[in-house]
């Protein structure tokens, strides 16, 4: 791919990007690094180290150790809570800087980045609520017995996070990990490490004992497939493709360790006659070109009744060819740079099969005016069959496919004719029917007449091929600890008395 001239480095890039092990930003064990690329111009800008084994090895011995032998996991939940706060005001302080830092690494224009470091302030400080004000199970039998829960931490947690928003995706897992008292070791995505190379510094002006955080840089098959086989990390919580999904679970299954896995999606935006067309066309557009189209749970396939089929694809396909493309650090963009070559790659090979397989709309290619870096204008392909690639692989990015129905049976068997099921949007006014179809589709997640707006207290998770448990308020509690029942005896014991004749 042609290249161009670097563009200026945001302040705060380190020379180097580093492992922190231990309360100590080191190097890998063997020296090795690799390049990380700015994804407007492909030019290497920074080099990370490159974790192997061994480096895996020494971060999950410092945070064995602080928990085992450190305060964390021993502090009273107002304590722990605390810390937590400082981390959400150091991330809230630092907002702007922490979202330029981002934008620069992933390509996320610079007015979404903002939000999402907003977001990941906002996870800290909820789990700093939610675990002073847990209240644990206790049940009675008057006279006779007391039975309570004892929740525990559970010890080293492994998190793997995705490249796309990874800073705000980081904090989605550090901070109920964190808050429940484990340790944990952080693996990023190798495209995207610049962001998570602040968590460090934050944690430390925040209080954080060392050890407590670990990070170890590096590809998914070195790094990442140490961490989910190392015996002494009971837990892999992971976000990312379905694929590397079933090979982790293969990989931790000789351990029985807990799995909490996000995976893909291919999710479903079903728009009825009776909806308000102007705001199902405007949540659609967002859902879709929205984050670069790089998000899980996009509304990838749009299924518009065949009554206002035409007017929708006009309507849509209009809308689209004036999303804004340009340079991520520009506050006017919507749409900004792809990751990665790699995945730049990807995408323009699902566009040339989307040509075969349905009507483009709008887009189709690289943008006007962008000559080189990972741009691709917002593209909309009509007329899909559902049996169609672009139907029913995550293609992750921003590409749509719109297919029409003629009944509310036909739009829930094409809402459910895929392997995944992460996902769903409804749009209509027929109250009974969204509550019905809410029910009936294949969706761990379902948004009536709304987009993608989520209470942190209700569960986040999908179905079938989109993942395996939940997390989000009690259920990440849930995952990262131990729930431990203690019996207590009130009155006689009640038990058989074997060998007294």
């Amino acid at each position: 791919m042609t290249t161009t001239t670097p563009r200026p480095i945001p302040d705060g890039v380190p020379e180097r990007i580093r492992h922190y092990i231990g309360g100590e930003l080191v190097d890998s064990a063997d020296g090795a690094v690799f390049d990380v690329l700015d994804p407007v111009t492909n030019e290497t800008y920074v080099q990370a180290a490159a974790g192997k084994k061994a480096d895996i090895d020494r971060a999950v011995a410092a945070a064995r150790k602080a928990f085992t032998e450190g305060p964390w996991p021993k502090l009273l939940p107002r304590e722990r809570s605390r810390v937590l706060n400082r981390i959400a005001d150091l991330v809230e302080s630092r907002d702007k800087r922490l979202a330029a830092l981002e934008s620069f690494d992933s390509g996320l224009p610079i007015s979404q980045a903002l939000g999402q470091a907003r977001r990941a302030a906002e996870n800290f400080r909820f789990f700093a609520d939610l675990i002073v004000a847990q209240a644990d199970d206790t049940y009675k039998v008057p006279g006779r017995q007391v039975n309570y829960v004892n929740r525990k931490p559970i010890g080293v947690a492994g998190l793997i996070t995705p490249w796309n928003t990874p800073f705000m995706l980081e904090s989605w897992k550090l901070a109920p990990a964190l808050a429940t008292g484990n340790t944990v070791v952080l693996k990023p995505a190798e495209f995207t490490p610049l962001s998570a190379s602040l968590w460090a510094g934050i944690f430390e002006e925040a209080g954080l004992p060392p050890g407590v955080f670990n990070l170890v840089n590096g590809f998914g098959e070195d790094a990442g497939d140490a961490l989910v086989k190392h015996p002494d990390v009971p837990l892999i919580s992971f976000t990312g493709e379905s694929g590397t999904g079933s090979l982790i679970f293969g990989n931790a299954a000789p351990f029985l360790k807990g799995l909490s896995m996000e995976l893909g999606g291919k999710s479903p935006a079903i728009v009825f006659a009776d909806a308000d067309l102007e705001t199902a066309i405007d949540a659609t557009i967002f859902g879709v070109f929205s984050l670069n189209g790089e998000r899980c749970t996009a509304g990838s396939r749009i299924l518009v009744e065949r009554a206002i089929y035409d007017e929708f694809v006009e309507r849509y396909a209009a809308q689209a060819e004036r999303v804004v493309v340009g340079d991520p650090s520009d506050p006017a963009t919507e749409v900004g740079a792809l990751v990665h070559p790699e995945h730049y790659d990807k995408v323009m090979k699902y566009i040339e099969i989307g040509k075969t397989e349905g009507r483009l709309v709008a887009g189709g290619g690289r943008p006007d005016g962008f000559p080189t870096g990972n741009y691709v204008a917002p593209t909309v392909f009509a007329d899909v069959e559902p049996d169609a690639r672009i139907f029913q692989e995550e293609i992750f990015g921003p590409v749509v496919a719109i297919t029409p129905f003629d009944s509310e049976e036909e739009a829930l068997e094409l809402a459910n004719n895929t392997k995944y099921g992460l996902a769903a949007y409804v749009w209509t006014n027929d109250l009974k029917r969204a509550h019905n179809f809410a029910q009936a589709v294949e969706a761990g997640m379902v948004w009536l007449n709304s987009n993608n707006v989520r209470d942190l207290r209700t569960p986040f998770g999908g179905v079938k091929a989109s993942g395996l448990g939940h997390e989000g308020g009690y259920r990440s509690i849930d995952f990262y600890t131990d729930q431990q029942a203690v019996h207590i005896n009130l009155g006689e014991v009640h038990n058989p008395a074997f060998g007294k004749g």
